[in-house]
């Protein structure tokens, strides 16, 4: 049977060797071909990268082989690199956009086939639905037409670079390095086995401050973590070891390095939505830039009370950057991000980047002079105590719509003792809470789970909100 494929939250993934394989990714490429052909873009070629995942080189070259065949140019990466990096490279190639083989956070099991459009971020989604429209064509009858790898290249159809060059350039022109570098600071970082291997290292050497790294080969069975999603349950080495070596802060990155992960000095995990707050309140105070922020609806709403104390405005979208980048573009905003530990800022693509997240995180350390910890009470000292979790369960994809009918058949008064003062199905069900908090039930876009999600001011009410958000989807706490 052939694969239908269906871009979810960020790209189509699937499990290699099962509904992932030559045969599906040859014909997204062709969709993706034939969407460049009939919009007139395929002159400008595409940039094709990929990460360190199993064989995640042999899938980027078997695309670049199919937009070959059908007369566009290749660029390939000549090495596994970041999503940002490679992103970060389709504005000097003019390109029409990227294709990046990577599955980011996602079980060791899969892989993934992420399009990205010419300004560098993620595609969006009426773009991504004329691709699928396309894939299904070729399934259908048209086919796929490729051209072997060599050949392409003699007749300069597949063109190999590196991608890093340009992107390294930009990051120093970004943020002034220097100070980190000369601060003196023990960083520890997890790169997860992935391709943000090396690049802490790289940008902050040559003064005081020293990165050692974990986890810093390529293995793409992700020994040690359920998958390489910088979140607490995955980060235990890095947890463990900060106390151990006396680090001043970890970071994380994830598979793709478009996400970042932070710990305190104690080795405590700073969870996403306290992230999103820092890099707010670094942009707005510490660079004083003003500008729109853009969060999707399950990330903080202490976002919207630092716009409130610094007078702009905030755009809520649905999740996924498919739906941030466009909207950071339409609004002109300083960052945007997402509850997955994903940001991005003005000044740069609007693609997720966690190298420079972390190397803000790190800049913010030194301009107020203050350790993680001391940093999360500063910002709570400013919008208050805010606390957040989120609990994941697998889902037979056949219940789905029953789970649905469930949750929206469901019109609670109060969740754990606050009252609901809105429900809105912008991206799942969200239920608005009176401290100013939520409760959000969503199926993930990227993989067979659902998701619940909280945000309170009642720390003893996180998981009282979350067991009953199970309980609506008729899951067990």
């Amino acid at each position: 049977m052939t694969t239908r494929i269906v871009f979810g939250t960020d790209g189509w993934r699937g499990s290699v060797a099962e509904d992932y394989t030559f045969e599906s990714v040859r014909y997204c490429a062709q969709g993706t071909a034939d969407y460049l052909i009939a919009e007139g873009l395929a002159d400008r070629g595409m940039i094709i990268g990929y990460d360190m995942r199993f064989r995640s080189e042999d899938f980027a070259q078997a695309v670049a082989e199919v937009l070959a065949g059908n007369g566009i140019k290749a660029y390939l990466a000549d090495h596994p690199a970041p999503t940002p990096v490679l992103s970060a490279s389709i504005i000097p190639h003019q390109a029409a956009g990227g294709i990046w083989i990577t599955a980011s956070h996602n079980p060791p099991t899969d892989n993934g086939f992420k399009l990205r459009s010419s300004y560098g971020g993620a595609a969006a989604p009426e773009t991504l639905r004329l691709v699928e429209d396309r894939i299904v064509a070729a399934q259908e009858g048209d086919g796929v037409k490729t051209l072997e790898f060599d050949r392409a290249q003699n007749e300069g159809l597949i063109e190999l670079f590196d991608p890093d060059t340009g992107y390294t350039e930009g990051i120093l022109k970004l943020v002034d390095i220097q100070p980190i570098r000369n601060a003196g600071f023990r960083v520890l970082a997890d790169p997860m086995w992935g391709v943000g291997i090396g690049w802490f290292d790289r940008l902050l050497s040559g003064g005081s401050t020293i990165v050692r790294e974990i986890h810093s080969e390529r293995n793409p069975l992700f020994p040690g973590m359920r998958r390489p999603e910088p979140i607490d349950e995955n980060l235990q080495g890095l947890l463990t070891e900060i106390p151990v070596w006396g680090a001043d802060v970890g970071l994380a990155l994830d598979g793709d390095a478009d996400r970042v992960g932070m710990a305190s000095e104690g080795g405590i995990f700073v969870n996403q939505l306290q992230v999103y707050a820092l890099l707010a309140f670094y942009l707005l105070e510490v660079r004083g830039m003003r500008g729109p922020l853009v969060r999707t609806i399950s990330t903080t709403v202490m976002a919207n009370k630092l716009a409130q104390r610094y007078g702009v405005p905030v755009y809520e979208t649905g999740v996924g950057f498919k739906y941030v980048a466009p909207e950071m573009m339409r609004v002109n905003a300083i960052m945007g991000g997402e509850e997955s530990g994903g940001f991005a800022f003005a000044n740069h693509i609007p693609e997720r980047d966690g190298i420079v997240a972390g190397l803000f995180l790190l800049d913010l350390m030194v301009q107020m002079n203050m350790k993680p910890s001391e940093l999360i009470d500063h910002i709570y000292s400013l919008v208050g105590a805010h606390y957040y979790d989120r609990v994941d369960r697998q889902l037979d994809p056949e219940r789905k719509a029953e789970i649905r009918a469930m949750v929206s058949a469901a019109q609670p008064e109060s969740i754990a003792g606050l009252a609901v003062t809105e429900i809105l199905t912008v991206d799942g069900f969200q239920f608005r809470l009176e401290d100013g908090g939520w409760m959000l039930i969503r199926f993930s876009g990227t993989e067979p789970v659902i998701r619940v999600y909280c945000e309170t001011t009642h720390q003893d009410k996180v998981q009282d909100i979350l067991a009953a958000g199970l309980s609506m989807a008729g899951l067990e706490a």
